[in-house]
C-alpha cells in the first residue's frame, strides 16, 4: 500500500490548525476575564488611595506621599509587604476552615462582577437572573467569615464571625426586596434590561426618582453588607480585638481587606446600574448629552465613554461611603439589628407593595 506524503502533510497541517483554533478559543474566553480582573485590581488600589487621602483631609493630616507620585503606590507597597510576611496558623484551630475562609470571601465577590454592564454590549455574561445571581453569590461571603471565625479557635474571632452572619441576614432581606421592586419596574431580572429600561425616558427615567425610598434603603443595606462604618460590628476593635481577622497574618489577612474593598466597589456599581441608569448620561437641556448619544457606537470610543460614565457615577458613591466612614460613629449591635429588622425591613416591604400595586393598576 502506497501512502502519498502530500496527504500526510495535509493531515498534519489540518490537525495543527485545529489545535491552534482550540488555543485561540481558550484565549478568547480567558482574555475578557483577565481584563476584568486587571481592571478590578486597579480600581481597588485606587479606592484604597482615595480613602487614605480623603481621611487624611478630614483629619487634617498629610496622608501617603512617599510611595510613588502623591502616594499612589502605597497600597501596592502594603500588598507586597503582606505577601512576604509569615502566615501564622493557630495550633489548635481547624486548619482547613482557617485557610479556606478568606478565599471564599474574595472569590464569591469576584464572581459578582460578571453581571455588571459597564457599557453598551460591554458585559462579561448577561444572565436573565443577573441581579438575583449577585444576591445569591454575595450571600456566600459571610459563610467564609463564619468559617474563619470558627476555624481560628478564638472567642473574639468566633463572635466576629457570628456577628458577620447575623448582620448579613438582617440587611440582605431589605436589599433583596429593593432589588425585587426594581425588577418589577423593569419587567426583568437582567442587569442589561434594567439599564435599558431607564434609558427610555432620559434623566427622569432613572429609578432614583421612581424609587426614592428603595434607593435609601438599598444604600444603607449595601453599606451594612460591606461592613463599613458605622456598621463594622464584626471587626469592632474596641470589643473583639479584630473580630474574625484576629488570628490572621500575611496575605490571608490582606485577603479580608481586598474582599472588603471589592464588596464596596460592587455595591457602588449596583447602585449605579439599578438606580442611576448605568452608562446613560441623559442630562436634559444640555447639548453634551446629544454629543454622547451621537458618539455612543459599537466602537472603542463609545465603549470608553460608557465605561467612563459608569465609573464616574460609581466613584461618586464610593466618595459618599468613605465620607460616611469617617463622619459617623459606630452603632451598637442591638441598634444595628433594630435598624435592619424594625425599620428597613418594613419600609422595603411597603415599597415593594406600592410598586406591585402601581404595576397592577397600570396594566
Amino acid at each position: 500500500m502506497i501512502i502519498d506524503t502530500t496527504e500526510i502533510q495535509d493531515i498534519h497541517s489540518f490537525s495543527g490548525l485545529e489545535s491552534l483554533n482550540e488555543v485561540y478559543g481558550i484565549l478568547w474566553v480567558l482574555v475578557p476575564i483577565l481584563i476584568l480582573i486587571l481592571g478590578i485590581t486597579i480600581s481597588v488600589l485606587a479606592i484604597v488611595w482615595l480613602e487614605r487621602e480623603i481621611s487624611a483631609g478630614i483629619q487634617q493630616r498629610i496622608g501617603p506621599e512617599y510611595a510613588g507620585p502623591f502616594g499612589v503606590l502605597q497600597a501596592l507597597a502594603d500588598g507586597t509587604k503582606l505577601l512576604f510576611k509569615e502566615n501564622l496558623i493557630p495550633s489548635r484551630g481547624d486548619i482547613r476552615l482557617f485557610s479556606i475562609g478568606p478565599s471564599i470571601s474574595v472569590i464569591s465577590i469576584l464572581l459578582s462582577y460578571s453581571v455588571i454592564p459597564f457599557g453598551y454590549n460591554f458585559i462579561l455574561s448577561d444572565f436573565n437572573i443577573g441581579v438575583f445571581l449577585w444576591i445569591a453569590i454575595s450571600s456566600i461571603a459571610p459563610i467564609g467569615l463564619l468559617m474563619s471565625g470558627y476555624g481560628s479557635n478564638n472567642k473574639y474571632s468566633y463572635l466576629g464571625g457570628l456577628r458577620a452572619a447575623a448582620q448579613s441576614i438582617s440587611y440582605e432581606i431589605p436589599l433583596t426586596l429593593c432589588v425585587l421592586s426594581i425588577s418589577l419596574l423593569s419587567n426583568s431580572l437582567s442587569t442589561v434590561d434594567i439599564v435599558d429600561a431607564q434609558s427610555k425616558y432620559g434623566f427622569w427615567g432613572w429609578n432614583l426618582w421612581r424609587q426614592p425610598m428603595g434607593f435609601i434603603v438599598f444604600l444603607i443595606s449595601s453599606l451594612a453588607e460591606c461592613e463599613r462604618l458605622p456598621f463594622d460590628l464584626p471587626e469592632a476593635e474596641e470589643e473583639l480585638v479584630a473580630g474574625y481577622q484576629t488570628e490572621y497574618s500575611g496575605i490571608k489577612f490582606g485577603l479580608f481587606y481586598v474582599a472588603s474593598y471589592l464588596n464596596l466597589l460592587i455595591s457602588s456599581l449596583f447602585v449605579t446600574v439599578l438606580y442611576l441608569g448605568g452608562s446613560n448620561i441623559s442630562i436634559p437641556y444640555i447639548f453634551v448629552s446629544e454629543f454622547f448619544e451621537i458618539n455612543k457606537t459599537y466602537g472603542v470610543f463609545g465603549t470608553t465613554i460608557d465605561l467612563f460614565i459608569t465609573l464616574a457615577k460609581t466613584y461618586f458613591f464610593l466618595f459618599l461611603s468613605i465620607i460616611t466612614r469617617w463622619a459617623l460613629p459606630r452603632l451598637r449591635m442591638d441598634q444595628l439589628l433594630n435598624l435592619g429588622w424594625k425599620f428597613l425591613l418594613p419600609i422595603s416591604l411597603g415599597n415593594l407593595l406600592l410598586t406591585t400595586s402601581s404595576q397592577l393598576f397600570s396594566l
